[in-house]
């Protein structure tokens, strides 16, 4: 029988469709349209085209307020909770700021009573000039934030179709920077008035201070938004330098009379000047303001959202409660911003290549050491205000937020690992050699401040040198390690199991991102603060010295606890290995096996 062949398609294949008979050609004739069939390939002839241009529309005119409703009832429409019920559930938050605030205020009645004995030039000097140096901090830190975000911005799905609409931008942002000015102004002024209040001035001079803190902080915003409308960044950040300057010349005078190198009396210099600052500020505010009202549609779209993109980046950091990838965000916008660097060729070979390398970003980079010159004084200024016992705690803060920034290679080591399995050094030569450069500046700022740790090695009135220099090593040490332990701790684990909180489910590093480095200075100046002997801050130091240098890492423990556990499974469960462990049962002896030919098989003939 003869088979049947398969078709190329398989057996599902359709059989092949019969040809269309042609039908007689006819006239079909309607209302809007006639078809001539004339033939079988001409079914669709002279089909109406429509032809129209969006470019020859007149576009009709946008409300923007109904647009900016739209929006806000997207955003805000779905939500599940509001604000109220997301503080109702955070109680702990809410424990948290009520004890927070008792602090404070008890912080302020001990300031008060402390301002009430302050008869010496070198007390009243840094009662007096102390809220100087944080309005000049404050302002500048309020020009840089708005020079690098914006301040006004847009998301990148405004910038998408919403910034290229025909509508007129300037409505649409107002409110925006209306709302960033008000910001500002409440957490300047905030921060004026306690500082004020934390100084020991009296109720009046209290409010002069916070009026004039945010109206000045609001004022600079506003002259940022202007400067934003025309692209232009120099002017801003060239007010933030001088305010920057500003603030180091008037620790310097602070610093000056409590050593004793020249003294003068200010009786009323707080009472006087500040209600100047604030004039001046409220003449910048409007000016500035009304500029930015004006031009608030000639900011480019790139720049609207270029901050905004920054902003959601932050937020997003935020969220994991990672400073360090806050600051990598930051550090990457410098970077993009610069374009370009100069490169320089190294010296040496192993470690010591490293260690020129960051002699190299030093450098390159000398405004990394400025935080670190400016810490300089804070002890001294601490002295001149009355708190000798907290200056270690105190200036092991200002050196871990001055180290960081030295710290970057470190970083960069630890959180890229394949970056550090290319060089041919271990983990803990690759973070000694990296922080060499930074251990030289921590010995050099001990032995600038010795003097101002005078007589806190042990509480009493007066102490020996040496002392006083072991104090301030520790606490250089202290604000190092900090930052070692800022730039190396790694982030939450979403992968674990949750932990359930007030405000939700929670990785269980989480919370702890907040304490950072906090943690090291309170573990090393504890001791110093509680009077204690010198030599158990030195213990804990070292102690946390050998954590971070990288010897016991936990990534490599785990990894070779995986191994045994994988070898034991290996072995039957029967233990890890040793001299007096037990050794695996013996193998069975080999033994051949005779496979027997197939049936109807025959053994050919041997040939002979």
């Amino acid at each position: 029988m003869a088979k049947k062949r398969r078709s190329p398609q398989g057996y599902m294949a359709k059989p092949k469709p019969e040809p269309i008979q042609e039908a007689p050609p006819e006239e079909e004739e309607t209302d809007d349209l006639v078809i001539e069939n004339t033939s079988t390939t001409q079914v669709y002839a002279d089909l109406p085209k429509w032809e129209h241009s969006l470019v020859d529309l007149t576009p009709e005119p946008v409300s923007e307020r109904d647009l900016r409703d739209l929006i806000r009832d997207w955003r805000r429409g779905r939500a599940t909770t509001n604000l109220r019920q997301v503080l109702a559930d955070g109680y702990v938050t809410v424990f948290a700021v009520v004890i927070i605030v008792a602090m404070l205020g008890g912080a302020v009645w001990q300031a008060q009573a402390a301002a009430a004995h302050c008869e010496t030039d070198a007390c009243t000097v840094g009662r007096t000039l102390l809220p100087w140096v944080t309005m000049s901090a404050a302002f500048a830190l309020t020009a840089m934030a708005s020079r690098v975000f914006g301040p006004v911005v847009a998301s990148a799905a405004e910038g998408f179709w919403l910034m290229d609409a025909p509508i007129r931008r300037g409505r649409l942002l107002w409110k925006r920077l209306v709302s960033v000015v008000l910001v500002v102004a409440g957490i300047a002024a905030a921060i004026g008035g306690l500082l004020a209040a934390l100084t020991g001035y009296q109720l009046t001079d209290i409010w002069h201070w916070a009026v004039a803190m945010g109206v000045g902080a609001a004022a600079l915003t506003a002259f940022a938004a202007a400067e934003q409308t025309w692209g232009r960044t120099w002017i801003i950040s060239g007010i933030q330098w001088l305010l920057g300057l500003a603030a180091v010349a008037v620790l310097f005078v602070i610093v000056s009379v409590a050593a004793g190198w020249f003294g003068f009396t200010i009786p009323h210099i707080g009472a006087m000047w500040v209600v100047w600052v604030g004039v001046v500020g409220g003449i910048l505010l409007i000016v500035g303001g009304a500029i930015a009202l004006i031009r608030l549609g000639m900011i480019h779209r790139a720049r609207l959202v270029s901050g905004g993109t920054l902003v959601s980046g932050m937020q997003g950091a935020a969220f994991a409660m990672d400073f360090g990838l806050m600051r990598d965000i930051l550090v990457e916008r410098a970077a993009n911003t610069r374009g370009y660097v100069r490169p320089m060729r190294g010296r040496g070979v192993g470690s010591s290549a490293l260690v020129w390398r960051e002699v190299q970003r030093l450098w390159r980079y000398p405004r990394r050491i400025m935080l670190i010159l400016a810490s300089l004084v804070v002890p001294y200024a601490v002295g001149a205000l009355g708190f000798n016992t907290f200056s270690p705690f105190i200036s092991s803060l200002v050196l871990l937020i001055g180290f960081v920034p030295m710290l970057d290679s470190m970083r960069v080591m630890t959180r890229t690992k394949g970056l550090a399995r290319t060089l041919p050094l271990s983990n803990p030569q690759i973070r000694k050699a990296m922080s060499t450069v930074p251990i030289g500046i921590a010995v050099v700022w001990a032995l600038a401040t010795a003097p101002a740790f005078w007589g806190i090695g042990t509480g009493a009135a007066v102490e020996d040198l040496p002392a006083a220099f072991t104090t301030a090593a520790l606490t250089a040490a202290a604000g190092l390690l900090a930052a070692i332990r800022w730039v190396t701790g790694k982030s939450a684990n979403y992968s674990a199991p949750m932990m359930q909180t007030g405000f939700g489910a929670m990785p269980p590093g989480l919370i702890f991102n907040l304490f950072r480095g906090i943690d090291i200075v309170v573990l090393v100046t504890g001791p110093m603060l509680l009077g204690w002997p010198w030599w158990v801050s030195a213990i804990i130091a070292v102690i946390v010295g050998i954590a971070l240098s990288g010897f016991y890492s936990m990534e490599e423990m785990q990894a070779m606890q995986e191994d045994m556990q994988k070898e034991k499974a290996r072995t039957g469960g029967a233990g890890g290995g040793g001299l007096f462990s037990p050794k695996p049962p013996p193998a069975p002896p080999a033994t051949k096996q005779k496979i027997a030919p197939p049936k109807g098989y025959r053994t050919p003939p041997v040939i002979k």
